[in-house]
C-alpha cells in the first residue's frame, strides 16, 4: 500500500472493492488504483427492486469507502453486479450443486446483468449509474459444466460464471455492455469522472 500512495497523481482514484476485475478495469482507463476496505451490510431490503438495491450497494460502498484513511480525498468508485431473472438474484455459489442448479438454469435462455457504479467526490453525495445488460446463454449440457466447474472460474462468480474467461464460450448474444457485465462500466466510469472534473484522456490534470 505505501507504494501504490507514494505515486499518486491526479489520476488515482480509491476502489471500495476488493475485485480484480474492477481493479483491472481502472486500468484500463489510465488509473492508478488505490484500494480502500468497506464494510456494508449487503441484505436486500424488504420490496426492493433489483435496481433499486445494486444501485444502493453501490453508493453505500462509495460512501463508507470514503471514510477510509487511504482515500486521501480522491474519488471514490464502488461497484456492485447483480444477475437476475426477473426479480429473482442469482449470487456467487456455495458449492458444486449450487452452481450446477444455476448454470442449468440459465442455459438456453436470457438473463439480465445489473451493474451499479457510484462514484464519492469530496464531500459530495455519491452519484450512482446502473448499466443493465441481456446475456443470452446456449443450452448446456451437464458435463460442460461439471468440467466448468472444475476450472475453478465459477467460483466467487455471481450467476457462476465469468463472461471475461472461460464463460465466455457460454454466450451466445450480448445486448449492453460487456464491461458492465464483467462487473464495471466503463464508459459510464470515465464519463462520471469527468462529470465531476477529472477526464482520463487528459493524462495527468483534472480537467477545468
Amino acid at each position: 500500500m505505501t507504494g501504490e500512495l507514494e505515486n499518486m497523481d491526479n489520476l488515482t482514484v480509491a476502489l471500495a472493492s476488493a475485485s480484480p476485475r474492477r481493479k483491472a478495469l481502472l486500468q484500463q482507463l489510465g488509473l492508478s488504483v488505490v484500494r480502500v476496505g468497506t464494510e456494508i451490510d449487503e441484505s436486500r431490503q424488504s420490496g426492493e427492486a433489483i435496481v433499486q438495491y445494486v444501485a444502493r450497494l453501490a453508493r453505500e460502498k462509495a460512501a463508507a469507502g470514503r471514510q477510509d484513511a487511504r482515500s486521501q480525498g480522491l474519488p471514490v468508485i464502488g461497484g456492485d453486479t447483480v444477475v437476475a431473472v426477473g426479480e429473482t438474484r442469482f449470487d456467487k455459489p456455495s458449492g458444486y450443486e449450487d452452481a450446477m442448479e444455476t448454470l442449468k438454469f440459465l442455459g438456453g435462455r436470457t438473463h439480465d446483468v445489473h451493474s451499479a457504479v457510484a462514484i464519492a467526490f469530496a464531500d459530495q453525495v455519491p452519484t450512482v449509474s446502473v448499466v443493465s445488460s441481456r446475456v443470452t446463454f446456449r443450452a448446456l449440457k451437464d458435463a460442460e459444466i461439471d468440467a466448468y466447474w472444475a476450472s475453478g472460474e465459477p467460483r466467487g462468480k455471481a450467476g457462476a460464471y465469468a463472461i471475461q474467461g472461460l464463460g465466455a464460450a457460454f454466450v451466445e448474444h450480448l445486448e449492453g455492455s460487456h464491461s458492465a457485465v464483467m462487473g464495471l462500466p466503463v464508459f459510464e466510469v470515465a464519463k462520471m469522472l469527468r462529470d465531476g472534473g477529472l477526464d482520463v484522456l487528459d493524462g495527468s490534470r483534472w480537467a477545468a
